[in-house]
């Protein structure tokens, strides 16, 4: 009997030393954590996790624990216990906020993106949210979710130079062509001193410019050719129309490369079509 007793005793004495150790593996990851020893912080608290025993703990030291596990850049550690303080609703919205961080510097993009969404839905102010995911959608060339992402920085009025800029970049990467010009249209308003915005604008209407620039010269050497065959000559009514036409277009081209030369002077593309118009004009 007497040795069935001391076993319970031991084993008794056991769970409180495990108990004992936890708590002050705790208190040691709180104190590391307060000194931004974080590498340090997360070893203690995941020690302690592990053997808690009857230790109580609080739900919030989850986000504690994964703030740490972040900091020391162990990201799926980080992901797991932020899993947990979202589940315990403890510290929820920067939680959710820092999860999304962690799996975006695992490059798990589509699972970033999502749990992007979860945190902006709860965030206060989402603006520094939507710009992040929009650019983690970026970089993982999910454009089309990158470019409502910046929308929405852009309307929150966080960063919108560059949230304009990105939202174009992203409408350009998949072809949305009319809706990327109108992103760059509103952002040289807004912002006329913005080189990239203005510069990217330059050359859609430099773009622009050369279509018609070319069909101007398509209409006037077909006419020529059409003279030297003997087809025609130069005084007929139809090379006098082809020679309207074709002035038409070289005029639209001068007044839409007038517009790229006013938002970036420098363009070189721009002044030669310029200059090519002013020839034939």
């Amino acid at each position: 009997m007497k040795r069935i007793l001391l076993g319970v005793a031991f084993l008794l004495g056991t769970i409180a030393g495990f108990a004992q150790d936890a708590a002050e593996l705790i208190n040691q990851g709180n104190e590391a954590l307060t000194a931004k020893e974080y590498a340090k912080a997360f070893e203690l608290y995941d020690k302690a996790m592990n053997n808690l025993g009857e230790v109580q703990v609080d739900d919030a030291i989850n986000f504690n624990i994964g703030f740490a596990a972040f900091q020391a850049e162990k990201y799926d550690a980080a992901v797991k216990y932020f899993d947990k303080a979202i589940a315990a609703d403890a510290n929820t919205a920067s939680a959710k906020e820092y999860k999304a961080n962690a799996l975006a510097k695992l490059d798990k993009t589509d699972e970033a993106i999502a749990a992007y969404k979860d945190a902006i839905a709860v965030a206060e102010d989402p603006g520094a949210l939507n710009y992040n995911a929009g650019i983690v959608a970026y970089k993982g060339k999910e454009y089309a979710s990158a470019a409502e992402f910046f929308a929405a920085a852009d309307a929150a009025g966080y960063n919108s130079e560059n949230a304009i800029f990105y939202q174009a970049m992203s409408l350009k990467k998949i072809d949305k062509d009319d809706e990327y010009k109108a992103v760059l249209v509103a952002g040289a308003e807004k912002f006329p001193s913005n080189d990239k915005i203005t510069g990217a604008l330059a050359n859609v209407y430099v773009s622009e410019g050369n279509v018609l620039y070319k069909k101007g010269v398509k209409i006037l050497n077909g006419a020529n050719q059409q003279v030297q065959a003997g087809t025609i000559k130069t005084t007929d009514d139809a090379y006098t129309k082809a020679v309207a036409d074709s002035k038409v277009e070289f005029q639209a081209a001068y007044d839409v490369l007038q517009k790229a030369a006013a938002l970036d002077a420098g363009n070189a593309n721009a002044q030669k079509l310029i200059e090519a118009c002013k020839t034939v004009l």
